[in-house]
């Protein structure tokens, strides 16, 4: 859980959103630290091929701000190849977020 602003954010929710965008292939939301919030929503998004250096992290962002509450969409989207995997082949959501701890 995301807690913005004491606004609380599922990461779960806000991917199953960024699932509905086209250009979307597969999506983690985790949280970064923001001076003013605290935390903040992070995507880590991975394109799909034909959507490669197309799409920009501001098309997503406004995307999601058109399609979710104002305290749930992503403030920073940041383009992945491909995202890390446990051995069952889910997400390994706890990675990108230590990575993003320790950035800031």
């Amino acid at each position: 859980m995301i807690n913005a602003s004491g606004f609380k954010v599922w990461p779960a929710e806000v991917e199953a959103m960024l699932y509905a965008h086209p250009d979307i292939q597969e999506a983690c939301v985790i949280s970064t630290r923001e001076a003013y919030r605290g935390e903040s929503v992070k995507a880590v998004v991975v394109l799909k091929a034909p959507s490669r250096g197309k799409t920009s992290p501001e098309d997503i962002i406004g995307w999601a701000k058109a399609n979710m509450a104002a305290y749930k969409y992503p403030r920073v989207v940041e383009f992945v190849a491909e995202l890390p995997k446990t051995g069952t082949g889910k997400v390994f959501w706890r990675k990108l977020q230590e990575m993003e701890d320790a950035r800031t």
